[in-house]
């Protein structure tokens, strides 16, 4: 049993405590985002056409950081966000102009791909506790 044979409750203590551990590495890369956001805005606006490229790298980033607290193939996810991320940035630079679609599209999908591979990770397991 996890938890030391605590039954149900322990299990859902350990996967609390799983989930504020990755909450809390994923944090500074959160923040990161929005001081890179108030300085670019504040002192760069012109080059704003990069913050979902950025964001989304930081995401990445975050989900690896926090990847010892998760299941392991969430490295996807994280994979996915860094290289949308530099995607974003190379086909920005051409127009370099905001697009919600820059931000919108990968985030959507990346999202979505987190939610699968968390699904597919833990589904089996939730199930089983009932």
């Amino acid at each position: 049993k996890i938890g030391g044979g605590r039954g149900a409750e322990g299990a859902a203590g350990l996967a609390d405590a799983a989930l504020f551990n990755a909450v809390e590495h994923f944090v500074p890369f959160g923040a990161a985002g929005a001081v890179i956001a108030a300085i670019l805005l504040r002192f760069a606006p012109d080059t704003a056409w990069m913050l979902p490229g950025l964001w989304q790298m930081l995401i990445g980033l975050g989900l690896f950081a926090a990847l010892r607290f998760l299941p392991r193939s969430v490295a996807i996810a994280g994979a996915w966000y860094f290289l949308a991320g530099a995607a974003v940035l190379m086909l920005s630079s051409e127009t370099r102009s905001l697009s919600p679609w820059a931000m919108g599209v990968p985030f959507g999908v990346g999202q979505l791909l987190l939610a699968a591979i968390l699904h597919a990770a833990l589904g089996d397991a939730n199930a089983k506790g009932r």
